[in-house]
């Protein structure tokens, strides 16, 4: 089987964050700038549910998906990796779109640095 295409760079991208019960989900585009929280998946025993996986990908029809790569900011990795690079692997099996991992310890950062501004400015 042939890997698909690369994300277009113009594209729309649908984000998981993977977690032992649930799976966070967002819409964004492949720049990386700007995401927004659309749905909550849940995880059972069997896993996670994908007839609510598909039905956001025939919703918002995007180019490529993204899966948090969740590693400790020294570079370890974190119990939950496992599990995101194996949501990764099915998701390219039954969507055959293309599916990328992307390092999370940045996006730890940066929201901790935001927390702090908006603390500091009275809005949090």
């Amino acid at each position: 089987m042939s890997e698909p295409a690369s994300i277009r760079r113009d594209g729309t991208v649908l984000g998981f964050d993977v977690g032992s019960r649930r799976i966070g989900v967002a819409i964004g585009s492949s720049f990386g700038t700007h995401a927004r929280a659309i749905a909550v998946v849940d995880v059972h025993g069997n896993g996670p549910d994908w007839g609510a996986v598909e039905r956001l990908i025939k919703e918002w029809r995007p180019d490529g998906l993204v899966v948090g790569d969740p590693l400790t900011l020294d570079g370890q990795d974190q119990p939950n990796r496992k599990r995101a690079q194996g949501f990764a692997r099915q998701l390219r099996e039954r969507f055959k779109l293309p599916v990328v991992l992307v390092d999370e310890r940045s996006s730890s950062v940066e929201a901790a640095r935001r927390f702090a501004v908006e603390r500091a400015e009275g809005r949090k």
